[in-house]
């Protein structure tokens, strides 16, 4: 992925509204559900924030980070939540900070080159039975929207995208150390596929 088109980008991202309220607040009520008052949290690939203004209240500390530093700027322009940080970083960079009580990711593990790379460093920054909450397109099955992202691609208006299925993913969180407590589509016709995992114990 390239910081470069993220910056290029963030106003106009910035002033998009959610496609789909529904989805988006059924995803944030089964979140919830997972977290307590004394999480420490981290979300990759946080965006303007808007997300982890709205899951800040419910835990202790909430780290939001993003490598795009222009997503950064307007981030912290708009949330004022006492415990969110908003912290400019790769994935590396922002899971050294560990460990957490849970990691978060929405809509970013299809545009990662490294998924399984990734996965790994997750499973390593979380603590003993840690978790891993995350949303994805998963639109392999969806073939006639290849054509239509790889010309938005050439035209420099789409990010590079991996074509994942929802049994392809979960797969790959389970190869990383994690068994899966959760799964949903919210909305399930894209489908983008809700993900709860905990780290399994390493004895």
């Amino acid at each position: 992925m390239s910081a470069a088109f993220w910056d290029r980008i963030a106003e106009r991202y910035a002033a998009r509204p959610v496609s789909d309220t529904a989805s988006y607040e059924a995803t944030l009520e089964r979140v919830r559900h997972w977290l307590r008052p004394e999480m420490q949290v981290l979300e990759l690939g946080c965006g303007t924030g808007s997300t982890a203004e709205r899951l800040a209240g419910d835990v202790s500390q909430f780290t939001a980070s993003d490598f795009s530093a222009e997503m950064i700027r307007i981030a912290e322009s708009r949330c004022e939540a006492a415990n969110l940080r908003f912290l400019c970083a790769g994935i590396g960079d922002a899971l050294g900070g560990g460990p957490y009580d849970a990691v978060m990711s929405f809509n970013l593990l299809h545009l990662l080159d490294d998924l399984e790379g990734c996965l790994s460093q997750i499973h390593a920054t979380l603590g003993e039975g840690g978790l891993f909450l995350s949303k994805t397109p998963c639109v392999a099955g969806k073939w006639y929207l290849r054509p239509a992202v790889w010309g938005l691609q050439k035209l420099g208006k789409a990010p590079s995208v991996r074509f994942l299925r929802p049994a392809q993913l979960e797969t790959a969180i389970r190869e990383a150390g994690f068994e899966i407590l959760e799964t949903g589509g919210y909305p399930a016709k894209l489908p983008n596929h809700f993900v709860v995992a905990r780290k399994r114990p390493t004895t």
